[in-house]
């Protein structure tokens, strides 16, 4: 299928775990995708000989870059249509070993970036009227799990998230939100170390299984594609099962 024919797609994260998962998924059925991401290696050697799909360097808290990243896609393909905000770090630091640069860091990446990218990507969708943006926060937004900054950074991109889809929607553009669970990533590297702690996950889990990259990226297409046109404001949780016990 070439259901995202003629569109262009901004994901950030996109170098690796479940934003490469999206690259691919939206290239394969015929995106350009613009793949950002602070790990400038990570990017060559993931999509350097691929022809739609476009890499740009990018820090996500950086306003400055933001503003360089979206004119220079939009120079070069003429729109966005599109953007996932899916960068993001965690840390499983306990409440006694939180510090305020813990706190601030996850809050930068996690709450502000997400705002930085709807805020230069809206510029450029309000003018052509239309446009999707699909946000990443966290079950742990929902659910109490966790007395930490991650949880307190994802919470956020719910509460801004919400807000933008009620601005928004005057303008033909649609904010939807994921809050994935626990899903194998290089993020989540470290709990495989720790075998029983995943056995424990997998217990918990009402699908019995931890999540897969493609089961949030399958996710992503549907709420950015012209399938999900009335579809905007909405949470969808992708855990197993998780949040329902």
């Amino acid at each position: 299928m070439n259901r995202f024919q003629d569109k262009v797609v901004f994901i950030t994260g996109g170098a690796s775990g479940m934003g490469e998962k999206m690259v691919k998924l939206y290239a394969a059925e015929g995106a350009k995708v613009v793949a950002a991401d602070i790990n400038e290696a990570a990017l060559t050697e993931k999509w350097g000989s691929y022809d739609n799909v476009m890499t740009v360097v990018l820090n996500v808290t950086d306003d400055a870059q933001w503003a360089e990243a979206m004119k220079k896609a939009v120079d070069s393909l003429g729109k966005i249509d599109i953007l996932v905000n899916n960068a993001g770090i965690s840390t499983e630091k306990g409440m006694n070993d939180i510090t305020i640069e813990d706190w601030r860091r996850l809050s930068d990446i996690n709450g502000f970036g997400t705002f930085l990218g709807m805020k230069h990507a809206s510029q450029y969708m309000k003018e052509a009227k239309k446009g999707s943006i699909v946000n990443i926060s966290s079950y742990t937004a929902l659910i109490g799990m966790g007395l930490n900054p991650y949880s307190a950074s994802k919470g956020s991109v719910r509460a801004i998230s919400k807000a933008a889809a009620a601005e928004f929607g005057q303008h033909g553009i649609r904010v939807n939100t994921i809050f994935p669970g626990i899903i194998e990533t290089p993020m989540t590297k470290s709990l495989e170390d720790t075998k029983d702690v995943v056995n424990a996950l997998i217990r918990m889990t009402p699908l019995q299984r931890l999540g897969q990259p493609e089961d949030v990226a399958n996710a992503v297409l549907f709420l950015s594609s012209d399938e999900a046109s009335y579809i905007s404001g909405a949470e969808l949780v992708i855990d197993g099962g998780y949040s329902a016990r």
